[in-house]
């Protein structure tokens, strides 16, 4: 009997740790895919969030090419009401459907570009400071966003994208003038930068007095990154290689353009063999009273460079003779910004890296358009 009993128990105690061994297992198995899961979900939190794929392109492979146009009369004055049957359009000399239209003033990413080179020292940067100081508070939209780029040696960015005009004032006012000009260097950077804008009309206004000097950008490849845009590009070339005389506008300015010619005496001796007294000294202008001589420039604007930058974009180059025209200038630039005619049509896709040229004309042959002239399919 005491043998039977040990052996009961023993039989009893084995089924009591087999028991406890299956409730130990089946609660591992429970948990092992509640730490899968738990592990695999803390996998899926530390890992930084894919980005969905936002960009979509037509099955037909077609593209809306967005064209800003300006309308002016034989005397050069803007044309107002005018409807999207008043424009043809022509892509590689075919004519297209114009498809979107408005008249309405839109809001504008602009980008300035301003040469503070050691030419622009004195007169030239106060009176570009002052002209967009005006421009930027009393002719653009609140709604508008600029940057703003100086370059002399190198380009510098300012002031990113901002609506805000006293921090764009601040920042117009510490810009230093010296040293030289890269100037397609900051047009290509500026060009960049004026792509990433949030509205859909975009422009850059450059403001130079010379050529450029430093850039390791050329001029052939400044114009292919302004053709691939669709920023409308203008220029302001302040004239220089002469010393004007500041004065008020009821003076007549003086140009020193080099030194006086003294006439050689003719006959030899003077009248009747007797010796000339010899010439006095050449004499130049004064500057007014309480005025100075502004600062003069190694090298003239280029007009021909300047133009190509802007012309195939729809923009402009303006020449100015006197800093102080510059408020004129800056003006007329934002007016013609907020007058110009949106159009845009649907244009087969090609994607060929090849430039198609645009052409916009209005029915009444007596306006002239003044508009990109092409794209690069890209």
């Amino acid at each position: 009997m005491p043998h039977h009993s040990t052996d009961g128990s023993t039989q009893e105690l084995a089924r009591h740790h087999r028991r406890s061994a299956l409730q130990r297992y089946a609660a591992i198995a429970v948990a092992i895919p509640i730490v899968c899961v738990v592990s695999a979900h803390g996998h899926q939190q530390s890992s930084p969030p894919q980005s969905p794929d936002l960009g979509f392109r037509f099955k037909s492979g077609v593209e809306l090419i967005n064209i800003s146009a300006i309308v002016s009369d034989s005397s050069g004055r803007f044309v107002p009401g005018l409807q999207k049957e008043d424009f043809v359009v022509y892509e590689d000399d075919q004519p297209q459907a114009v498809t979107h239209f408005s008249a309405e003033r839109v809001p504008v990413s602009l980008g300035i570009a301003l040469d503070t080179s050691g030419s622009m020292a004195g007169e030239r940067i106060q009176a570009a400071q002052s002209a967009f100081d005006h421009f930027l508070h009393n002719l653009l939209a609140a709604d508008d966003e600029i940057f703003l780029y100086r370059f002399s040696a190198r380009p510098v960015l300012v002031q990113g994208w901002t609506k805000d005009r006293e921090l764009l004032s601040r920042a117009l006012g510490r810009v230093p003038a010296v040293g030289t000009t890269a100037m397609y260097d900051a047009v290509a950077e500026a060009v960049h930068l004026a792509a990433t804008g949030q509205n859909q009309k975009k422009a850059l206004v450059l403001l130079s007095d010379g050529n450029d000097t430093s850039s390791k950008t050329s001029l052939r490849q400044v114009k292919q990154l302004i053709r691939e845009s669709e920023a409308l590009v203008y220029a302001i070339g302040l004239e220089c290689g002469t010393d004007v005389i500041r004065s008020s506008p009821s003076r007549p300015q003086f140009q020193r353009r080099g030194p006086i010619p003294i006439p050689f005496p003719f006959p030899p001796g003077g009248r009747r063999g007797r010796p000339l007294p010899p010439p006095p000294p050449p004499t130049w202008p004064q500057p007014p009273q309480g005025r100075t001589w502004s600062q003069g420039c190694s090298d003239p604007v280029d007009r021909a460079a300047l133009r190509d930058m802007t012309d195939d974009s729809g923009g402009r180059t303006e020449i100015v003779r006197d800093p102080r025209d510059l408020d004129t200038a800056t003006a007329a630039i934002a007016d013609e910004l907020s007058k110009q005619y949106y159009l845009g049509y649907l244009s087969p896709g090609k994607q060929d890296g090849r430039w198609h040229s645009i052409r916009v004309e209005a029915r009444n042959g007596r306006y002239r358009v003044r508009a990109r002239r092409g794209y690069v399919a890209s």
